[in-house]
């Protein structure tokens, strides 16, 4: 049942189509940047709506070596990168991962990420009582050039 739910899952995200799963979180305009010849690293954008509180604590990639969380941040005009040990995802609020705040960085690739592949992730959702959900996702990789600006909604 609960791989029948997560084919269901992937599949509706290749359709562009927000994804309800086992812990009430909906994935929406999921994406990952393609990337530019002998280019090691790449991110990962989408939004997250959680029915309940819960973390976004960790992600994992069969294309890349090393996969975080990342937080964008201005400090003294200056814009910062740096890894972060989870994102909160209040209950009811979409939380938007996106160029120039959090984001999933994607380090080590495999192979290059090309304008139209599909990406596999997995999103590990924590809720109350420490309990842990793997979340498979299915990444649409759009151009290098223009890819911050565009959205499906």
């Amino acid at each position: 049942m609960k791989k029948s739910l997560s084919l269901i899952a992937a599949a509706a995200m290749l359709a562009g189509i927000s994804t309800p799963v086992l812990a009430q979180v909906a994935i929406n305009d999921a994406w990952v940047r393609a990337t530019v010849a002998r280019q090691a690293a790449t991110g990962a954008f989408m939004r997250i709506t959680a029915q309940q509180d819960a973390r976004l604590v960790e992600v994992r990639s069969p294309v890349a070596k090393t996969v975080e969380l990342h937080e964008m941040s201005m400090e003294n005009n200056v814009m910062r990168m740096r890894p972060i040990d989870g994102i909160a995802l209040p209950a009811g609020r979409a939380v938007d991962l996106k160029p120039g705040g959090y984001h999933i960085m994607l380090m080590g690739l495999v192979q290059p990420v090309g304008e139209g592949d599909t990406i596999p992730l997995t999103l590990v959702i924590e809720t109350a009582g420490k309990k842990r959900e793997s979340i498979p996702v299915q990444l649409k990789a759009r151009p290098l050039t223009g890819a911050a600006g565009h959205s499906s909604r």
